[in-house]
């Protein structure tokens, strides 16, 4: 990857994520391009951005350097030891690495699902089209996702619960066989508790025991000015699990466009088609703008693709301009008939030329 691209586009966040969704998009990113177990050829160069990106935005210093100066601020400053080792990552064999497994350093050494009681909770995907305004400006967003919630009845406990007498809480069972001079150890989840640590003495008549109950959930969140489209992770609003970790919610951001721009990072791009008289002699044309439109002229003598800027009315910009600009591609028609009174006109025209 020859340019680096914004450190929270790579994770897939908003320049505000907190810490928790920064280290939940990275685990996600993380585990779907560790070169053990996706082999495609580009793979590692994937892991090694992802890295990089949570290397800085999980260390607030790193952070902060980051946001106010980008990649200028962070490879001057730091070397790639430096990025690297505040997030415990190790470089060795020329790359980048992770100091034992990545599923221990993500999930603890139990691997998937982490090293206590309790499951995973599955991600839920919500789709949410935002339109050039929204980013300009930000919009505060209102979510209601259907979904299981705590049991009222019980608050997600199910019931009453006791302390698992047979693993004491801790939801595993340990056992250890002696074969020759050597000891083995296994764990393996409690039968009597399923993991869990407790079990239900009383179970609450209205949840059946399972703690939740189908219900909605609100969520309010901000979105930013300059957000791009993809994939964002909120921590913990996805599945609910009683006594487990929650999924997340995926924010699956798209831009409802209508007024047919194409963006490329702050500035928009449109076309516009305009005749081939109106190019030589010159015109005004009305140009869409985020709110509204504007009437530009068009200078005489344009060329087919010459591009006409408006300056700072395109989306918000990291850079200095403070927002980009919105860029005009002229098309000249070109008329594939013509009568003998507009053929005799251009001859002359070309005569006269020539």
């Amino acid at each position: 990857m020859s340019a680096k691209r914004d450190y929270y586009e790579v994770l897939g966040v908003a320049k505000d994520a907190g810490a928790s969704e920064i280290k939940s998009q990275y685990r996600k990113l993380a585990l779907k391009f560790h070169p053990d177990r996706n082999k495609s050829e580009d793979a590692g160069e994937h892991f090694k951005e992802i890295s990089e990106a949570y290397a800085v935005l999980s260390d607030e210093k790193k952070r902060s350097m980051y946001d106010a100066h980008g990649h200028a601020g962070i490879d001057e400053k730091y070397s790639a030891e430096d990025i690297f080792g505040g997030a415990g990552f190790s470089m060795g064999g020329g790359g980048f690495g992770m100091g034992g497994s990545i599923f221990e350093t993500l999930f603890g050494s139990s691997g998937f699902g982490g090293s206590g009681p309790g499951r995973q909770g599955r991600d839920m995907l919500y789709d949410l089209e935002l339109t050039y305004s929204d980013i300009l400006h930000g919009k505060d967003v209102e979510i209601d996702i259907q979904k299981d919630v705590a049991c009222s009845g019980c608050g997600g406990n199910g019931g009453t619960r006791k302390q698992c007498s047979a693993c004491g809480g801790s939801g595993r069972i340990r056992q250890s066989r002696q074969s020759g001079f050597a000891s083995f150890v296994t764990m393996y989840p409690c039968r009597e508790c399923g993991g869990a640590g407790d079990t239900i003495t009383d179970r609450c008549k209205k949840c059946s025991g399972s703690g939740k109950q189908g219900g909605v959930h609100h969520i309010s969140r901000k979105i930013p000015p300059g957000i791009t489209e993809g994939d964002y992770a909120v921590s913990g609003e996805g599945e609910y699990v009683p006594g487990g970790q929650n999924g997340d919610l995926i924010l699956r951001i798209r831009i409802l466009d209508t007024q047919g721009f194409t963006r490329d990072g702050a500035d928009l791009i449109c076309e516009k088609r305009i005749s081939v008289t109106d190019a030589i002699l010159g015109c005004k044309i009305e140009v869409p703008m985020i709110e509204g439109a504007k009437t530009v002229n068009v200078p005489s003598g344009s060329q087919f693709g010459d591009v006409i800027t408006i300056s700072r009315h395109g989306l918000p910009s990291d850079s200095w301009r403070g927002r980009g600009d919105i860029l005009v591609r002229l098309l000249v028609d070109i008329p594939r008939k013509l009568s003998k009174e507009q053929k005799r006109m251009v001859e002359k025209l070309r005569d006269s030329s020539s």
